[in-house]
């Protein structure tokens, strides 16, 4: 395999206030490698994220993308079982991983003089997974996974709303209508050639993004980045998912029961994917009804009439389609129909009213200053550049939409109201 890498190309984004100033390239294996940086930073952030989630997995096949999460702490060629946190701990730093709908990631931040001891555990376990997986380690992990599905997504209150809700809000065969953690039927159905076959089409260095930040100039970081990942084999090639829009055709109601003091009513909507037009107005909204006791959902429902105990409302917008909820637990005495009826009500009063100028301006210096603080370490600034390459195909894309999302105006805000919401079924 080649050796050789386009020349490096340096960026600025600025955004609200801040400024990263990073370099990235490809290797010819097709990982993208991004370097960002930071001399006053004693530390080295590493990031790896994969673009591979719940969402690229099949049929009767889910739950894989988070059973690599664990997997892939559980040692590979070169690292035992217990290696990968034993070697990062005993440096002085930490990692973790997680996974959603369309991505894994996984993170060290270490000590700057072990940087290379990071990316030699991402290196190994990226090339040399399968040739330490066996059966004890699927069977171990199936096990793990399958115990936090209980605890978070069974016996948790509320949680078993979440199943029930993607299912509703998304027709069967939607890569959406099912969550990450997956079944107990499938998880108790993956074989070791299945979870193999996974992993070798959904986690080569073409699928993946690399981010090396702090006290590293870029040079020497995509050097590092060669040296330890250059050689590895191309993945098979991979695509961004086509967009899968949906729209209800009539409102879905879903009862679900469970062991709960009180009732709680949670509405759906699907709304469209990332990069839609609409997309920074449904962030705002989503403040706007509730993000601060002065929103309007929250004070309606919690402080002008006791309604609720609680109300969070919020968008979450993936590669093929996205979903806007309301949370709302009710207030002892309240029943779900007038905590809905008031609910529906708020709502259509927005919508015909329009959005108060000085709380969307209140929302909008909320998101600015959770912008700013979200970039305040090395870790924050490269997992940005990191998701943002991953999910949006370009590392300085997030800078852009926070900028969106604060030049929105009231009438853009009702509008997406109107479109998504008002005028559209609910689950």
């Amino acid at each position: 395999m080649s050796t050789t890498r386009p020349a490096p190309v340096l960026r600025r984004v600025r955004a609200l206030g801040s400024e990263l100033a990073f370099a990235e390239t490809t290797l010819s294996n097709g990982l993208h490698v991004i370097a960002l940086p930071d001399a006053g930073a004693p530390v080295a952030s590493v990031y790896v994220g994969y673009h591979v989630g719940s969402a690229r997995e099949e049929r009767g096949r889910t739950g894989f993308a988070h059973l690599f999460e664990h997997l892939l702490f559980q040692g590979s060629a070169n690292v035992a079982s217990d290696g990968h946190f034993r070697h990062v701990t005993q440096a002085g730093g930490t990692l973790n991983g997680n996974t959603s709908f369309d991505r894994t990631l996984y993170f060290e931040t270490v000590p700057s003089n072990q940087l290379e001891l990071a990316l030699w555990l991402e290196s190994d376990r990226m090339g040399f997974l399968l040739e330490a997986m066996t059966q004890a380690k699927l069977d171990n992990q199936r096990d793990v996974v399958r115990n936090e599905k209980r605890q978070n997504y069974e016996q948790r209150p509320y949680a078993k709303s979440y199943e029930a809700l993607a299912s509703a809000l998304y027709p069967e065969g939607h890569p959406y209508a099912h969550l990450p953690i997956g079944s107990h039927e499938d998880l108790i159905a993956a074989t070791l050639d299945d979870v193999s076959s996974f992993f070798r089409r959904w986690y080569g260095p073409n699928n993946a993004t690399l981010g090396i930040g702090g006290d590293v100039e870029p040079e020497r970081a995509f050097e590092l980045a060669q040296k330890w990942f250059g050689e590895l084999p191309r993945g098979p090639e991979v695509t961004k998912p086509a967009p899968w829009p949906v729209r209800l055709e009539h409102e879905r109601v879903v009862v679900v029961e469970d062991k709960v003091v009180l009732p709680q009513l949670t509405l759906g909507w699907p709304v469209p994917q990332s990069g839609h037009p609409d997309g920074p107005a449904l962030e705002m909204l989503s403040r706007v009804l509730s993000a601060s006791r002065a929103s309007v959902l929250d004070r309606a429902l919690t402080i002008d009439e006791v309604l609720a105990r609680s109300v969070s409302c919020g968008v979450l917008e993936g590669d093929i389609a996205g979903r806007f909820v309301i949370t709302i637990t009710a207030a002892p005495g309240v029943e779900l129909d007038r905590l809905r009826e008031r609910t529906f009500e708020l709502l259509a009063g927005v919508a015909r009213d329009g959005i108060d100028g000085a709380l969307l301006q209140r929302m909008k210096n909320r998101a600015e200053a959770e912008f700013i603080r979200a970039l305040d370490s090395v870790a924050g600034r490269i997992q940005a550049l990191v998701l943002s390459r991953v999910l949006r195909g370009d590392a300085g894309a997030f800078a852009h939409e926070a900028e969106q999302l604060v030049a929105v105006s009231a009438e853009d805000v009702r509008r997406a109201l109107v479109t998504h919401l008002v005028e559209a079924p609910a689950v």
